[in-house]
């Protein structure tokens, strides 16, 4: 446990395909150079005014592109991906985590269902977060009794809800999204599968 919480905060790797990408842009470059080569080789000197100053025009808005696709290379050239640890980010930081306030907003409960309101709220007090740090507020503008009465069945179903997403490490954590993607485990996870049939008999929406 020391080792997790002394390590890197997040992993680097680099992103494949960077040796096809440096190719092409080192395609990309000789074909510049052969346009710029072109452009000050055949600069017309015989022509009237009028044609030299357009020739030297487009030579200027080309050498701004160029520039421009430059600086996109340079900020291609060495992609790479990071992957937080986030099992070491709470076991070092987790006592100095803020407080977080989550509201939850409704209003009309035929435009938006209490079932998809509490799937919400539910989702979000499994948060993967400190719960004595994490407090959620539904916010019902419309004052509807469904909702209310929605609300006292989340509050029931989350005694059972969040032990099981805490334990099992389920994702999503939405309940109807999860049951609705979710397999129903085999009979070599017993302990898994009768909590899983007990959670989804309870399921009130």
């Amino acid at each position: 446990m020391a080792k997790n919480e002394n390590g890197p905060l997040f992993e680097t790797r680099a992103v494949k395909g960077r040796f096809l990408f440096r190719l092409f842009a080192a395609s990309m470059a000789v074909g510049i150079g052969f346009i710029c080569y072109y452009r000050l080789r055949l600069l017309p000197v015989a022509s009237g005014k009028l044609e030299r100053w357009a020739w030297i025009g487009l030579f200027h808005c080309e050498l701004w592109f160029s520039f421009y696709w430059f600086l996109t290379v340079i900020c291609r050239w060495n992609p790479v991906y990071r992957f937080p640890h986030k099992n070491r980010l709470s076991l070092r930081y987790e006592k100095e985590l803020p407080g977080v306030d989550i509201f939850v907003c409704t209003a009309d409960p035929s435009a938006e269902p209490p079932s998809m309101v509490m799937n919400t709220v539910l989702s979000v007090m499994a948060y993967d977060y400190p719960p004595e740090k994490l407090n959620i507020y539904l916010s019902d503008d419309g004052v509807s009794e469904l909702t209310f009465y929605a609300m006292l069945e989340a509050s029931s179903f989350s005694k059972q809800w969040l032990p099981f997403c805490k334990k099992f490490k389920v994702e999503p954590r939405s309940p109807e999204a999860y049951f609705r993607t979710a397999v129903e485990p085999d009979s070599h996870h017993p302990l898994m599968l009768k909590h899983w049939l007990f959670v989804k008999y309870l399921f009130p929406f």
